[in-house]
């Protein structure tokens, strides 16, 4: 329990910094670096590939047949996205702690960043957060006209001001150490692979 008297001065301090803080300025701007690769989707393919992830170009009609032919161990494949069914959704958590259960997760990305091979994963996406660290492989479908050239056009998407919760995932967790060694996987997902996908039409379902 506080002390009443120690709440009162701690009250005190905190009143004379509010009291005594300068004007609020507006942030500044963050200028746009315009090194933008020829080509977008190749330059994230590469990206990505260097983090040890895997970019799916081709159409996949099925995403069923997909993760079954990619993924032969799974049991629980859990689905945020309306393409696909899966054994699972995100809102059959009563706890973050049981996204460890998931073997594979499949979620939609708003946006791709081609300087890092990144895909932007948001609350909305992921739905249950933990998701993104506790899935053993995480498929995650991006739309290849969504691919912004580098981390300053990234960081304009709406996620960045409007959510509570964003992360820019490269590639399945890795790790390293102070001689340049990185160890893929490390304390997260397995494996990344993003496929390519527009965004459907809304009451496409399939799986």
């Amino acid at each position: 329990m506080i002390n009443p008297s120690d709440a009162a001065a701690r009250n005190v301090i905190l009143d004379a910094i509010r009291g005594n803080q300068p004007a609020a300025q507006p942030m500044p701007p963050i200028p746009h670096f315009r090194n933008q690769p020829a080509d977008l989707v190749i330059a994230f393919c590469e990206s990505l590939a260097w983090m040890t992830g895997v970019v799916v170009t081709e159409a996949v009609p099925d995403l069923e047949s997909f993760v079954h032919a990619r993924f032969p161990d799974a049991k629980i494949i859990c689905s945020s996205v309306p393409e696909y069914v899966g054994t699972i959704h995100p809102a059959s958590f009563d706890h973050w702690s049981d996204a460890s259960i998931i073997d594979v997760c499949v979620l939609r990305s708003p946006m791709g960043v081609a300087e890092t091979g990144s895909v932007l994963l948001s609350d909305i996406e992921l739905q249950v957060n933990t998701i993104a660290l506790l899935a053993r492989d995480i498929v995650v479908l991006l739309d290849p006209k969504q691919i912004v050239p580098n981390i300053h056009d990234a960081y304009e998407h709406p996620h960045f001001k409007s959510r509570p919760y964003c992360l820019l995932m490269t590639g399945p967790s890795g790790s390293g150490d102070i001689g340049g060694t990185v160890v893929h996987p490390a304390q997260g997902a397995k494996t990344l692979t993003v496929i390519f996908s527009p965004v459907p039409g809304d009451g496409q379902r399939s799986g």
